[in-house]
């Protein structure tokens, strides 16, 4: 008797023992909240894909598998007890291991699943624990049966645990419910092992400042986070204003102002934004409030001035007549830019009010700033340029001009860039119009030159005429014939390649030029004219006559002269 009773006593406890190692562990259910299903959309709205994720924060950041993203364009997840929860930015994502982090757009602090402060080690016990509805306790016990590398620092593990339908992206813990690892897909269905990523690398994913033109994010249409650093989120938005659309800049700045929310770049980059892309004033006054919030919480407010003046500033230059905001004027972006120098006087500032004193047609008090800045060391060839502009407006003498701008090209670092090239055209202007040719022609060489060779048919059509006027006829002539070969259908300079020709004597070619130059634009009385006087040359006293003839009746004002000359 007391023989069976012995039995049925250790019966009894190695049913205890495997039914205790079967109960749930007293963390489940509040880790349990932490683990939802996922439902990705295409454009149109159409269900692309349903997997699991889980929170790892309580600000709604969770992880899940990349592919469950991949051309999304939006998603929902559903927690367990059927709350719905749109994912509102990719914080990063890794096609070669399957993983993606990104943050759901959570109205309180959610439950989440803690990272596990060390790795586990091969033949620790683990749980992973499947997406459940509030009623259910579900969980799966294993063990790591291998560990590898996976990245740079993180581990890859291989359990022992058959993956079950619609376990994959849930989560793997340690026993104490800590997070290891993202399940991922066995081999086949009938594999008895699993695998997980580290969530460590998953954790480790990140937006960065190059992350416009990564291919695994622009997979995925739902918009992404910004950088988690301020100067890597500037940098990052530095890059967007140029690829991607306006809409999709404006996201970014809202983003960057509720994410950075002391910074002073972020209002004033918000505030330009809002200027140049708003139809009416509303958009303006957003801009100033924005504009009135950087001024209080900046330390410089020298810098805000400034960048409040210069946006005055350029508003009102660009902004048609009947759309400008009222309080903006340039007298305002002057008061601006004073109050910035009256803080902290640097030339720049200086600069700026000699801008905005041209602006407002003061070219003496404009002069009168350039050449406070040309006397510091930020003295720049665009600074001499300006100082040259206020003298042709004052009327001064060529020579003052030219003098600044010979100052201005003497600036230019060497060899000269295409940045700066254009002030070479700017010199090679005044010394045609004080009719010193060769240098002109110089100039136009540099300019060139510096161009790499990226210039149009106008270029040539210009340094054709410094040429022709130099008397270097050859170059004249090959300057016009690479503007016709860019420009074929051109009249001008089909009738300027005539003009050449006939000035070095050469009539037949300067026939077919006109002739061409008709054929193009039978309206276009000058060639006509030109054919008249090569006809005169070439003692064709008719044909000469009625090309002057039409001339007139164009309304060539030189016809009538030639007519009674020639043709009496």
């Amino acid at each position: 008797m007391c023989m069976r009773r012995s039995v049925l006593l250790l019966f009894v406890c190695c049913l205890l023992s495997q039914w205790s190692m079967a109960q749930a562990p007293k963390w489940l259910d509040k880790t349990q909240k932490a683990i939802f299903s996922i439902i990705t959309y295409d454009k149109d709205d159409n269900i692309l894909n349903t997997g699991n994720g889980f929170f790892v924060t309580a600000e709604g950041v969770a992880l899940s598998d990349y592919s469950l993203f991949k051309g999304a364009d939006h998603a929902m997840i559903v927690d367990s007890d059927g709350k719905k929860m749109p994912v509102n930015a990719i914080m990063g994502a890794d096609d070669l291991y399957d993983v993606i982090k990104f943050r759901v757009n959570v109205d309180k602090n959610v439950p989440f699943l803690p990272l596990a402060a060390t790795s586990p080690a091969v033949e620790e016990n683990i749980y992973l624990l499947p997406y459940a509805t509030q009623k259910e306790r579900l969980f799966t016990p294993g063990k790591i049966k291998e560990i590898s590398k996976a990245g740079d620092n993180h581990k890859y593990y291989t359990l022992e645990l058959k993956l079950g339908d619609k376990q994959v992206s849930c989560p793997v813990t340690n026993l104490q419910g800590a997070v290891i690892g993202i399940a991922q897909k066995s081999g086949s269905n009938t594999d008895v092992n699993c695998y997980a990523v580290g969530a460590s690398l998953a954790m480790a994913l990140q937006v960065n400042a190059l992350s416009l033109n990564d291919i695994t994010l622009n997979s995925i249409g739902i918009k992404k986070a910004l950088p988690d650093t301020e100067d890597q989120a500037l940098v990052y938005l530095f890059m967007a204003s140029s690829q991607t659309t306006p809409e999709r800049y404006a996201d970014l700045l809202n983003d960057f102002v509720a994410q950075y929310p002391n910074s002073v770049d972020g209002y004033i980059r918000r505030a330009t934004n809002l200027v140049f892309t708003s139809t009416d004033a509303s958009g303006i006054e957003k801009a100033v409030a924005d504009l009135n919030k950087a001024l209080n919480i900046s330390q410089s407010k020298d810098e805000v001035h400034y960048n409040i003046s210069r946006l005055m500033y350029n508003y009102v230059l660009a902004a048609p007549a009947d759309k400008k905001y009222g309080e903006w004027t340039q007298e305002k972006a002057l008061e601006e830019i004073r109050k910035a120098y009256h803080i902290n006087p640097l030339p720049v500032y200086k600069q700026q009010e000699g801008d905005i004193l041209f602006a407002l047609q003061d070219y003496a008090g404009s002069y009168a700033c350039y050449e406070d800045v040309m006397k510091t060391d930020i003295a720049s060839p665009a600074i001499y340029y300006s100082a040259s502009r206020a003298k042709i407006m004052l009327g001064v003498q060529t020579e003052e001009v030219l003098a600044l701008m010979d100052s201005c090209i003497a600036k230019c670092p060497l060899p000269m860039s295409a940045d700066n090239a254009p002030f070479l055209l700017e010199r090679a202007e005044l010394y045609m119009d004080m009719q010193k040719f060769r240098p002109a022609m110089l100039d136009y060489d540099q300019y060139e030159e510096a161009m790499r060779g990226a210039v149009n048919d106008v270029f040539y059509y210009y340094r054709e005429q410094a040429c022709l006027q130099a008397k270097q006829y050859q170059r004249a002539l090959d300057d016009i014939a690479k503007a016709i070969r860019m420009a074929p259908q051109n009249a001008l300079y089909r009738t300027e390649l005539g003009a050449i020709n006939l000035r070095v004597g050469r009539y037949e070619e300067s026939l077919e030029a006109f002739n061409q130059a008709i054929a193009l634009s039978p309206d276009y009385a000058e060639p006509y004219r030109l054919l008249g006087v090569a006809y005169v040359q070439l003692k064709k006293k008719n044909e000469a006559c009625q090309n002057l003839q039409k001339a007139k009746e164009l309304g060539d004002p030189i016809a009538d002269s030639l007519i009674e000359k020639h043709c009496k």
